[in-house]
């Protein structure tokens, strides 16, 4: 998914978190349309049906699974579940509705990849091809005790190329930027 026409629906009760994902999509070149509850989520998804939909587990006037399997009955944009909420009950449900976590493709094949990978590669992505430090990405995916451990990152990053190469993907898509960190490029 790239930036530019791509439309994002953003759906949440909770303003500070609605506003900083409109900002942060905003900036990063999306078109982004916000929603307070299901009601308005599902009009305006009617209305201008978005590329990708970002979708808060606890509404106030409706359960976010149902909205996830209002929104399935015909729109096959990824939808993405969001919440406070750690239950492994409330992750099955959403996953049940039609909700699209951590999936990674690459020319069209899932890459299998580790929690851990998953965000390696969520925060190059992030990024927006911008370099991240060493101890950046060290902090940012184990915590700031593990910002000295390069060598726990660097086998890490060496697997995360390795299933990307194995669908397709080029190892320099990842650039070793030497004493500095990495990049993802393109």
């Amino acid at each position: 998914m790239t930036a530019g026409s791509t439309r994002i629906l953003v759906v949440d009760d909770e303003r500070p978190i609605r506003r900083a994902l409109e900002v942060t999509l905003a900036k990063a070149g999306y078109t982004v349309s916000t929603a307070i509850d299901a009601s308005e989520a599902l009009t305006q998804a009617a209305l201008q049906p978005p590329d990708l939909v970002i979708l808060d587990l606890m509404l106030p006037d409706a359960d976010g699974a149902d909205v996830c399997r209002q929104l399935r009955d015909w729109m096959q944009a990824p939808i993405l579940l969001i919440s406070a909420v750690g239950e492994e009950q409330d992750k099955i449900r959403a996953l049940d509705a039609g909700a699209d976590h951590r999936i990674v493709t690459a020319a069209g094949n899932e890459v299998h990849l580790t929690p851990t990978e998953f965000d390696l590669l969520k925060e190059l992505a992030l990024a927006d091809g911008r370099p991240l430090t060493h101890k950046m990405l060290l902090r940012k995916v184990w915590g700031a005790g593990y910002a000295q451990e390069m060598q726990l990152l660097r086998t890490h990053m060496g697997r995360l190329r390795d299933k990307l190469e194995a669908k397709g993907v080029p190892r320099t898509s990842i650039e070793t930027l030497t004493g500095v960190g990495y990049r993802l490029r393109g």
